[in-house]
């Protein structure tokens, strides 16, 4: 054993002193390659050709020897010696083979033999990103009283990452939320995240929050751990007791038994614990209260302790204190109200204290007739008492600033010719229930007085007084009433005398002072006095008199003194008979002729009205009321007479009304018949000039061109010498705004324009209908031939 060890040492010396040699003369034996490769990379994986790298002849390694000597414990790599490749012979894992190393570095020293030679590999282990952050934990508690202040933060424990580099831990990420975020400080050699408050909680909204803090990775892809954190929100005594009403007001009866409950008061606390448990207690220290009442601490409820006395105590005001037992406590107040309802057992008793029996009618409202007083022995709302009068007088109770203290006074005017006597009924009802009343009776007495003037039942009186009438008959008679009695109520009349000017009429009447008979003293034209008015003067023999005045309006009418007059048709004769000669063809609505008439008067006593008194046939014609126009209802037939007669009775709107009647014959006659009829009888303005033609261009087409316009010029000279002036409308209230319409006529030296609603063809006579006729003076303009609407106006006003 010695010699062996003797001789391995010499070898040793030898090899060191040719390899001294070696370094001594130049020649190398030794060499440093340096290799990279990642971790976790499967067995047999290349990391590099030594052989080729150092220039070794591939073919001798195996008769030299060529292998690893030196190198980690494990034998990690090995060397082929048929090619000379470096290849992994286990899996390597970087993070448990270098530990808390920044570079993993495998060092391994191979040898050849004949010549020996010594080269040095370096294998650098490349870390892959093959871990996940992990905490140590999995959940991570946190208690955090709810008066923590925001900026407060609290370490969380750091997330571990064997990685290395970018593949370890980067960043931390907090689950959203209102109140936390999250911020890292930078260790020795990781990241250390903490919890920041950034919004101060409230544990009575929310005791405990749940957040999920993630660590992530630098690797790609990233890799990731989550820590579930619970906070829990600590309570602390910042919260007072809370009563459920501020004021706890009740009533209570003072005949009510031992122990009866009257309220119970309650109030919360939102703390936890000790600090939201609650004591009730008296916070007045009164004895009466705390001889009339028990509170109990802990349910709050407030039983009567003794007998309730109205008469010693109305109202009990205390306060109840609500604590909790928070160090340091809190408290709070609330007022209590109690009301003793007294028992209703005394009757009103009605005093009077002066009396006036009579009274004169002129008192004025709010005159003091008598002082009543009214005792109620009870107290509270059973001591009040309510005075009434009966109904349908006119006084009223008054109070007094004194509790059931009344005047007795007039509500209204006084009026002895109504009541000269009233019963008044003083009737005084407490409020307690049950009620109790008394009542008593006053008899007063009204005395007369001039407080009334005479009074007209109609003011003012319109009066109608028909023109012509006769000199010292009496007009009207005005009369005049007087509520008073005896001289108070006798009258006289008088009129009361005008300014003396045209329109005054009051000097041309006269008066009966006692019976109030107006009399004129002349006869009135209508043409020169159409309105006026006076006054009538009532006055009283009381003392002052008193006295009242109506106004008189007179209205001159005009008489219907003037009958109707025929203007067509008039025959020969000078009767109002007519004979029209129409075809048997013509169509419905066809103007057959048109009846004409005027009125000398003026208003409504000219206003005409046209109307059918007899036809011999109803279905066939009909009359337009107001233009006196006669059309065709429909068309006749083979069966239709030949002949048919139309009575027309034209009457006036006079009081008395005034008429007059035409007779026109209608005959009905083959076309060829009735083109032979004279041609002024189709003169008419809104004849149907078209039909006519068009059955002329039938019948006659072989009349000579010139025979046709001799009848043109006959038609067109025809209608010149109709006056038909422009219509003016005027409005009648009576027609309810229909438009109005105008027809002028010529009667020796004047012209008279017929006035009335304009109407359809097919208007009936409705009885009570208005028609006027106007004289128009005979002015006309030059270039025109128009009547002037304002001489229209002048001559009807």
């Amino acid at each position: 054993m010695e010699a062996g060890g003797q001789r391995r040492r010499w070898e040793n010396c030898w090899i060191a002193l040719c390899i001294s040699y070696l370094i001594i003369v130049g020649q190398q034996v030794s060499a440093q390659i340096r290799y990279s490769v990642a971790e976790e990379v499967k067995e047999g994986t290349v990391v590099g050709n030594i052989a080729k790298d150092l220039g070794l002849d591939v073919s001798s390694l195996v008769d030299r020897q060529f292998r690893i000597v030196s190198g980690s414990k494990e034998e990690l790599f090995q060397i082929n010696q048929d090619n000379g490749v470096l290849y992994v012979h286990k899996k390597i894992d970087r993070e448990s083979l270098c530990v808390g190393s920044g570079v993993c570095m495998v060092n391994l020293k191979t040898v050849i033999e004949n010549p020996l030679e010594i080269h040095y590999v370096e294998v650098d282990i490349s870390d892959i990103n093959d871990h996940s952050p992990i905490f140590l934990e999995k959940e991570q508690r946190l208690n955090i009283y709810e008066n923590t202040l925001p900026g407060a933060d609290y370490q969380l424990q750091a997330a571990r990452d064997p990685d290395y580099g970018t593949n370890s831990v980067r960043s931390y990420k907090l689950s959203p939320n209102d109140y936390f975020e999250i911020r890292m400080r930078e260790g020795d050699e990781e990241k250390i995240p903490f919890l920041v408050l950034k919004k101060a909680v409230d544990r009575e909204i929310t005791t405990k929050h749940k957040l999920i803090l993630t660590a992530a990775d630098g690797g790609n892809p990233s890799r990731s751990g989550a820590l579930n954190i619970t906070i829990t929100v600590l309570d602390i005594n910042d919260n007072r007791p809370v009563f459920s009403q501020e004021i706890y007001s009740l009533t209570l009866q003072e005949n009510c038994r031992t122990g009866t409950v009257v309220t119970r008061v309650n109030a919360t606390d939102i703390d936890e614990g000790s600090n939201g448990d609650i004591e009730y207690s008296f916070a007045t220290l009164n004895s009466e209260v705390h001889d009339a009442f028990k509170l109990d601490q802990i349910t709050g409820e407030i039983r009567v302790k003794e007998e309730i006395d109205f008469e010693d105590t109305e109202v009990y005001k205390f306060d109840i204190q609500a604590s909790d037992k928070g160090h340091p406590p809190m408290s709070a107040k609330s007022r209590v109200v109690i009301k003793i309802i007294d028992v209703n057992d005394n009757s009103p008793e009605i005093e009077i204290t002066s009396l006036s029996k009579n009274i004169p009618e002129d008192s004025k409202p709010g005159t003091v007739i008598s002082l009543i007083s009214v005792i109620d022995k009870d107290a509270g709302i059973n001591g009040k008492v309510i005075c009434q009068l009966n109904k349908n007088v006119p006084f009223e109770l008054k109070p007094s600033f004194k509790d059931n203290m009344y005047s007795l006074v007039t509500k209204d005017r006084l009026d002895r010719e109504t009541h000269s006597q009233y019963d008044i009924t003083i009737t005084a009802s407490d409020l307690g229930q049950p009620s109790l009343t008394a009542s008593t009776t006053l008899s007063v007495q009204i005395s007369d007085v001039n407080d009334n003037a005479p009074e007209f039942i109609i003011n003012p009186i319109n009066i109608y007084l028909m023109e012509n009438n006769a000199a010292g008959s009496s007009i009207i008679s005005v009369s005049a009433s007087d509520k008073d009695s005896a001289e108070n109520a006798a009258i006289s009349y008088h009129i009361i005398r005008g300014d003396g000017s045209q329109t005054d009429m009051s000097s041309f009447l006269n008066i009966n002072s006692e019976t109030g008979v107006v009399y004129s003293l002349k006869s009135f034209d209508y043409e020169t006095l159409k309105t006026s008015h006076f006054h009538v003067l009532a006055t009283d023999s009381g003392s002052p008199s008193l006295s009242s005045n109506v106004t008189v309006n007179v209205f001159i009418l005009d008489q219907n003194d003037n009958v109707p007059v025929i203007l067509y048709p008039v025959s020969a004769n000078g009767s109002a008979e007519g004979v029209e000669e129409i075809p048997r063809n013509v169509n419905a609505g066809h103007l057959v002729t048109k009846v004409r008439a005027y009125d000398a008067d003026i208003g409504y006593n000219g206003w005409l009205l046209f109307s059918l008194q007899e036809v011999s046939e109803h279905s066939l014609f009909a009359l337009d009321r107001y233009t006196g126009q006669i059309r065709t209802l429909r068309s006749f037939t083979e069966t239709d007479e030949a002949q048919h007669k139309l009575l027309i009775l034209v009457k006036d709107n006079g009081n008395v009304s005034l008429s007059a009647t035409a007779t026109v014959i209608v005959k009905v006659v083959e076309p060829k018949e009735a083109f032979a009829a004279p041609d002024d009888k189709k003169a008419v303005k809104d004849e149907e000039e078209n039909n006519v033609t068009f059955y002329l261009i039938i019948t006659l087409g072989s009349v000579s061109v010139l025979f046709v316009i001799s009848i043109i010029v006959l038609i067109v000279m025809q209608c010149s010498k109709s006056t038909d002036y422009s219509s003016k409308y005027l409005q009648d209230a009576n027609y309810d705004g229909t438009l109005c319409h105008s027809i002028q006529y010529r009667s020796g030296d004047k012209r008279y324009m017929l006035v009335g609603p304009r109407m359809s063809i097919g208007s009936t006579i409705a009885p009570g209908s208005n028609r006027n006729t106007l004289v128009i003076p005979d002015r006309r303009r030059r270039d025109s031939g128009e009547v002037r609407l304002a001489d229209l106006f002048q001559s009807y006003f």
